[in-house]
């Protein structure tokens, strides 16, 4: 990994996005033919993220979040200055809240509150467009919670601060009250020190944000608040 990064700064690109594989062999057969036993552990992949923030910072890139890393002079590390950072499921944005429109097998598209997915097969998908049909297979229409919700992992992924007063005017709730369990489950990250929580907002300590994800799952009401917690379980959601 350290050789690799000292390639890539050769190159000089103006953004980096350094994604952990995911491997999934039930999921796609081709990824059968790996050795799991040659990949490398959980802690591996943590200590090798931990390398290229360090190595990369070092070298004057900004550390935008999780996965990205741009030059000051970048138009992602200017919105990240300027508060106006976005992530949606391609990663982190310049663009908020703009309408995507997938295109192509398995592609995800968000029009409005709706998010569609494409047909995975492509016998489905060409069939689809054959006979002049959108090709989407399923799809999801957010609700007021899930508006609320994406706000808040929103503030986290791209802000590293929650503000309580400002989700409570945007949404007519009271944070602390309507987030009461969710603000209990995050306790034990607050006692490992990756993050503040406050009377007016939640903050993401220095420690915490290579874990911004293990945070914002606290948010997500389709996990049930499962989450990890220990070194050994943060390591699985890099």
């Amino acid at each position: 990994m350290r050789a690799t990064l000292e390639r890539i700064l050769a190159l000089a690109p103006d953004r980096l996005a350094i994604y952990s594989y995911a491997h999934l062999p039930e999921r796609f057969p081709a990824q059968r033919r790996i050795d799991a036993r040659a990949l490398p552990s959980a802690e591996d992949k943590l200590a090798m993220l931990g390398l290229a923030v360090e190595r990369l910072t070092a070298a004057g890139y900004r550390h935008i979040g999780m996965d990205h890393f741009a030059r000051p002079s970048d138009e992602l590390a200017r919105a990240q200055a300027a508060g106006r950072l976005h992530r949606n499921f391609n990663g982190y944005s310049t663009h908020p809240e703009c309408e995507l429109i997938g295109v192509g097998v398995s592609s995800i598209g968000l029009v409005g509150d709706a998010y569609v997915q494409n047909s995975r097969a492509l016998a489905d998908y060409e069939r689809a467009i054959d006979a002049g049909r959108l090709a989407i297979e399923r799809g999801w229409l957010m609700s007021p919670d899930d508006r609320l919700r994406a706000a808040v992992i929103q503030a986290i992924m791209c802000r590293d601060r929650v503000l309580f007063a400002e989700i409570e005017a945007r949404f007519e709730i009271d944070f602390a009250r309507h987030f009461a369990a969710e603000l209990d489950r995050l306790r034990p990250l607050e006692e490992d020190g990756l993050l503040r929580i406050a009377e007016d907002g939640l903050e993401i300590l220095p420690r915490g944000r290579l874990l911004r994800r293990a945070i914002a799952m606290r948010f997500d009401a389709y996990l049930g608040g499962r989450s990890a917690g220990g070194a050994g379980h943060y390591s699985r959601i890099v």
